[in-house]
């Protein structure tokens, strides 16, 4: 067999030769931009161009601080094929943060959409190796900034030939850079390299999360974290559609797009799904999802009651899948056997929000505390432990982190989980969101699930309080849908409970919330809500 490199350009080589003509749709700042496969291939070469002009060098960083739209696609191409790295920067990781990961990532070039200028203009003076920032927006000239050594994006690419001879290299080496989330700490540095991501891609396309160039697809979930979940990579290779929503989009914004582009298959976090969901129903008649044929959840655990009511309202099959920053970042996808379709609806139903099947190249085991694999019964819990091609090595830069997060070869994901009998995992929580009372575990996300099933709740966080005789208590923060508050009560709650959970895990108390707080991703921010009880804030608020 040849010795054939797994390279990023591959994915972009073939959709420019196979589907030249295909679209790809962006809202942009002043209204929607349209291009095709082709012309992505030559804005590409382009900016790979422009990168040689501003000094960018084989291996060195460049940084990207912005909103899904057709430019970020160019720079996930031109970028990495170029044999530089690109590193995708959290635009929601608070200002310290920001600094670190930057500088960190050692990151030579930031290019930069022009309406989050304002939180980059702080940064620069803290900013030890950026040269140079590039302004990416449809408007010809650039706006006001206090930036040094700022250029306009369109302005280099105008200037630029559009051919470029894309070098070969091995494919072990590095493509983007991206960093965790950092529930605790400053965020974590995970180098994906050209053979992870492109092996990753072909494992994505089979499936529920396989898409073909039948399909419109649109990416909900942002190209600043973990890559799209691939599927800018993987919705290219297939020649689909893509629609990018934009700046700042809102429920709105994604219903329209769905809507209007004919979208047919999507991602994005359960946060996300709820407020599309709610949006629908308060817009009767307003939009058509019959296109749809499937929507992925992931990022953390979908309750069971947002399935039922995407396929109830819509008729959509809602499904969950897992993954990591760590794991590039898909492992496992809920994919149905063949057999299960005999199966009663509601018992399809509930094994649909199950987290998954493992995805093929990867291998798993679940072990519990003494290191040994726990029963596949659907009961016994214990810890997620993954390796595979697309799995991380090491944390980029931090031995101290990445010692501890392997344990002979196998890496730790801090999840723990049950695998029933046909091989589906189910997250019941991390490992620090756990709550022990009085000698055994409480599912903080299992009772969040059954919170979130009474129909007046909209959102519910479940923490792990003190406690003087139980070691651990749950305490639940709840957000009501607008029309319910006032009317439901704790007892409400609690009676709604008493035959779905066990009666030592009712939580002590509720907090009545606006909005349970969030991370730069969207997931429920446990660690704002730890803080607050800390701060006595919570306390204040309890019924």
């Amino acid at each position: 067999m040849m010795e054939y490199p797994l390279l990023l350009r591959s994915i972009l080589y073939r959709a420019k030769t196979v589907f030249p003509e295909k679209e790809i749709v962006s809202r942009d700042y002043s209204g929607m931009f349209r291009y095709t496969y082709a012309d992505l291939y030559r804005r590409v070469c382009r900016l790979a161009n422009a990168l040689d002009k501003l000094g960018v060098k084989t291996g060195e960083h460049v940084g990207s601080f912005a909103w899904n739209h057709h430019r970020h696609l160019e720079l996930y191409f031109a970028v990495p094929c170029s044999q530089r790295v690109l590193h995708t920067v959290n635009i929601r990781l608070f200002k310290d943060q920001l600094i670190h990961v930057i500088n960190h990532a050692e990151d030579r070039v930031l290019f930069v959409d022009e309406d989050l200028l304002p939180l980059i203009e702080p940064l620069h003076p803290e900013l030890k190796t950026v040269h140079t920032y590039v302004v990416m927006t449809d408007k010809p000239t650039l706006p006001a900034t206090n930036l040094p050594n700022v250029v306009l994006y369109e302005e280099l690419l105008a200037e630029a030939s559009d051919e470029y001879e894309f070098p070969e290299f091995d494919e072990w080496t590095p493509a983007i850079l991206g960093y965790t989330t950092a529930t605790t700490g400053m965020p974590k540095g995970v180098m994906y390299t050209h053979r992870g991501l492109y092996l990753h891609c072909l494992t994505t396309l089979v499936g529920e999360l396989g898409t073909d160039e039948r399909d419109v697809t649109m990416p909900i979930v942002p190209m600043f974290h973990v890559n799209a979940w691939g599927r800018p990579f993987s919705d290219t290779w297939v020649g689909a559609k893509q629609v990018y929503p934009g700046s700042r989009p809102q429920p709105e914004d994604f219903c329209r797009l769905i809507h209007e582009e004919r979208v047919t298959f999507s991602a994005g976090v359960p946060t996300i799904w709820m407020g599309i969901l709610n949006h629908v129903l308060q817009n009767p008649g307003r939009y058509d999802f019959s296109c749809v044929r499937a929507f992925i959840s992931g990022g953390s655990a979908m309750p069971q009651s947002l399935t039922e009511a995407y396929q109830r309202h819509l008729g959509i099959k809602l499904y969950q899948g897992y993954g990591q920053t760590e794991t590039s970042p898909v492992t496992f996808i809920n994919t149905p056997k063949s057999w299960m379709d005999e199966w009663p609806e509601k018992e399809k139903m509930r094994q649909r929000t199950k987290t998954g099947l493992l995805l093929p190249g990867l291998e798993m085991r679940v072990v519990n505390e003494q290191g040994q694999e726990v029963a596949r019964d659907g009961k016994e819990m214990g810890e997620l432990w993954l390796r595979g091609p697309w799995v991380l090595k090491e944390y980029y830069k931090d031995p101290e982190k990445t010692k501890e997060a392997f344990v002979d070869g196998w890496f730790r994901t801090g999840d723990i989980v049950t695998v029933d009998e046909y091989g589906y995992i189910q997250v019941v929580d991390r490992t620090k969101d756990l709550i022990k009372s009085g000698g055994e575990w409480i599912s903080s996300v299992d009772l969040e699930n059954a919170i979130m099933a009474h129909p007046q709740v909209a959102e519910a966080a479940v923490i792990g309080i003190p406690h003087e005789k139980w070691q651990e208590r749950p305490l639940a923060c709840v957000v009501l849908k607008p029309e319910a508050k006032g009317k439901v009560t704790k007892e409400d709650i609690l009676e709604f409970l008493k035959d779905k959970v066990a009666k030592w895990w009712l939580p002590d108390d509720i907090v009545w919330l606006d909005e349970i707080p969030k991370t730069s991703v969207g997931k429920f921010s446990k660690k704002t809500l730890r803080e607050m009880y800390e701060q006595g804030r919570l306390a204040q608020l309890a019924e």
